[in-house]
This record gives C-alpha cells, sequence and structure tokens, in this order.
C-alpha cells in the first residue's frame, strides 16, 4: 500500500539547533513523490510547515503478523515513520523519510541503531482495514511450549547440570 508521509518542521528554540524534522501522518494511496526530491507544502503556521515528504510502500509480511497485532492493538492505531540522514552531496533536505512499517519490532530494530529517527503516527483507518484483513488471512497462532527444567544434582560430574 503506497503512504504519502507527513513531515512537520517545527522551529526549536535551542543554542543548536533552530529547527527538527517530525512525521506526524500519513496519506494512504498518495501518488507517488521521491522522499529524496522536491516535497509538498500541505499547511503551514506560526513556527512549523507540513510537507508530503515522499511516498513509501508499506509491506507487510506472513511472519510479522503478531507484532501487527500489537499495533492495531493501540489506541488509536499506529504506524512507525523511519527518517534517515540524506547522505547524498547536495541533498536537497537533511532528513528523509525511509521506511514506514506496522510492526514494532521492526520499528525497535531501527532505534537501535541510534542514528535514524522513529516515530509513530495515527494508523488512518483504510491501513488498519488493510492490516486488519492481513493479519486475519495470514496469522497462524503459535503454541507456546514451556521447557522442562532438569533437576539440579549436586553429586554431578557437570557441576549439578544434567543431560
Amino acid at each position: 500500500m503506497p503512504l504519502g508521509i507527513v513531515l512537520e518542521r517545527r522551529r526549536l528554540d535551542h543554542p543548536w539547533k533552530d529547527h527538527a524534522w517530525v512525521p506526524v501522518g500519513v496519506i494512504p494511496g498518495a501518488p507517488a513523490r521521491a522522499p529524496s526530491g522536491e516535497w509538498l507544502l500541505l499547511k503551514q503556521g506560526d513556527g512549523w510547515a507540513r510537507y508530503h515528504g515522499g511516498t513509501l510502500l508499506l509491506d507487510l509480511f506472513r511472519k510479522e503478523t503478531d507484532a501487527y497485532k500489537l499495533s492495531l492493538a493501540q489506541v488509536p492505531p499506529r504506524l512507525f515513520v523511519v527518517l534517515r540522514e540524506d547522505e547524498d552531496v547536495g541533498a536537497t533536505h537533511e532528513m528523509v523519510p525511509f521506511a514506514v512499517t506496522a510492526s514494532p519490532t521492526e520499528a525497535q530494530e531501527y532505534l537501535d541503531s541510534s542514528e535514524d529517527i522513529v516515530e509513530s503516527v495515527p494508523m488512518p483507518v483504510e491501513v488498519v482495514a488493510f492490516v486488519r484483513d492481513f493479519v486475519e488471512q495470514h496469522h497462524v497462532d503459535e503454541p507456546f511450549f514451556k521447557r522442562k527444567r532438569k533437576r539440579y544434582d549436586p553429586r554431578a560430574a557437570d557441576g549439578g547440570r544434567r543431560g
């Protein structure tokens, strides 16, 4: 599903940085727009401006349905947008949309790099229906098996561990 990424440029009162980029939403079915290309100004006010900062595909995977269920259980359901520094020489923007996901575990993996900005945004109703249909079609409950503990034997040659 193509999603337009809505970014907000906020003015900051900070000695080292004059603004910040924050993902604030998505536009389901947005027309194709390259994240590293020209952005479309959507709205602006005193100290802020919102842009359609590119269109990314929301890809869903069968093995991630447990994670999608977590996102759908949030109130409201959430998507996660990943911004990454644009390293191209002469880049138009310092940060660009890099990925969008419905999986909080995938979002956590991006956060672990500490170089990306990851923010959650509300999941629009069209996307909720898309993700919910995917989960209902592909989710398979995995049974939980508790492993059995081995009895402790202090006289055993391996220091008490058996088996």
